[in-house]
């Protein structure tokens, strides 16, 4: 999703229209916004501030000081947006925002906006069409803000055409399309795999590891936040992606996994193989749990089919990251795999480091790139470790091009 958790401050001005953007702020929260408003005097003969507070779930801000008294800064509002979205953005209020003047908190807040702008426009179909109009808002285009086309219909004169605000649905449509296209990973589909995986001896014993998934989960969720089109593959784990657009895509064993990512590898542009693969499975599965028995059990342990030196063969196009996860000679052994596996880099963490590795909330890595270049990196959580590895994966597809 990408408007979740970003933070958005809705200006609302006092445009007949602005009776929908109760429902505006409703789609906003719906998408994981958090959402603060702040209307002109006029917007409030439209909407009030208390069923904005109710559906923003923050304070409605109105003027440079509350009730008590008390400033309300406009700096601090618009530090805290990520986005400022002014719906309806009115002719009065165009007019202001393309000459810089200020004189209410939506104005002042506009000028103190460091955060992308998006407006929506809306007025009668005159209004619209005429020349100072038009050159307002080509004013505001070329000063980066982002215009959200006026609608086509009834307009609150009683004539037919453009001017009317468009539909908060399509407001939040809009924005999300926008964001995505100016997001580093947009239209590239990314092959994640994750997690252990559980090899079985009989209907209730398997041979596993320790890993837990976090940290190709972590990469899945930094991925689709940079506009990719994420696929996991996810060993048995509990731990889920939070973004909602990663399709995941369960399995148990290395056999399971090698298969539906060797299938996904040919359509994808990205490939980082976090997962922690069984090494080997047992030769026979017995079809019913093994008794205990007066002595010892000796189970005979083949080789699984290697899933990033067979993805490394098939290489074409293609970016490919590996993990090496090690006790010893970590770095050594690193590199090797890079070449014999067709890498583009690999990340390297050591199970024996103290808050690195499986089970815990952190890493620490190291980068190697294809021409052993080391790119060393501090303990970190794996969530700020993902965006690590993201950016370095978005240097390397820069160079690749």
């Amino acid at each position: 999703m990408l408007l979740k958790n970003k933070h958005i401050l809705l200006a609302i001005t006092g445009g007949i229209a602005a009776y929908k953007c109760a429902h505006l702020v409703r789609l906003l929260v719906k998408e994981g916004a958090h959402v603060k408003v702040v209307l002109t005097k006029s917007a409030q003969e439209f909407v009030t501030t208390k069923t904005l507070s109710v559906l923003s779930k923050n304070e409605v801000v109105t003027d440079f000081f509350d009730s008590n008294n008390n400033w309300n800064n406009h700096v601090a509002l618009a530090e805290w947006a990520d986005i400022m979205l002014v719906a309806p953005l009115t002719a009065n209020t165009l007019s202001k925002f393309a000459n810089g003047l200020c004189d209410n908190m939506v104005s002042a807040c506009y000028l103190s906006a460091k955060c992308p702008v998006f407006v929506a426009p809306a007025m009668d179909l005159d209004m619209y069409k005429h020349p100072t109009t038009i050159k307002n808002l080509k004013t505001l285009e070329s000063n980066k803000n982002i215009i959200i086309p006026a609608e086509h219909g009834e307009l609150a004169s009683g004539l037919v055409g453009e001017g009317r605000m468009a539909e908060p649905e399509n407001i939040v449509d809009f924005m999300k399309k926008t964001m995505s296209q100016h997001l580093p990973f947009s239209g590239k589909k990314i092959l994640v795999n994750a997690g252990p995986t559980y090899e079985a001896i009989d209907p209730v014993r398997f041979i596993g590891n320790r890993s837990s998934g976090k940290m190709g989960v972590a990469l899945a969720d930094e991925f689709a936040k940079q506009g990719a089109d994420v696929t996991l593959v996810l060993g048995p784990s509990h731990i889920k992606p939070t973004e909602q657009t990663v399709e995941t895509i369960m399995v148990e064993s290395a056999d399971e996994m090698f298969e539906k990512c060797n299938a996904l590898f040919r359509t994808i542009d990205i490939a980082v193989l976090s997962a922690a693969v069984a090494d080997y499975k047992p030769e026979t599965i017995y079809n019913s749990k093994i008794k205990k028995q007066d002595g010892a059990l000796t189970l005979n342990l083949i080789k699984t089919t290697d899933i990033l030196e067979s993805l490394g063969k098939q290489k074409q196009h293609q970016i490919l990251v590996g993990f090496a996860l090690e006790t010893d000679n970590l770095l050594e052994y690193a590199k090797e795999k890079i070449k014999k596996k067709n890498l583009d880099f690999i990340v390297a963490n050591s199970a024996s480091e103290k808050g690195s590795g499986f089970g815990v909330d952190t890493n620490k890595i190291t980068i190697i790139d294809k021409h052993n270049n080391l790119h060393n990196f501090e303990l970190k959580s794996k969530q700020a470790v993902a965006k690590d590895i993201v950016q370095f994966t978005y240097k390397t597809l820069k160079d690749h091009a």
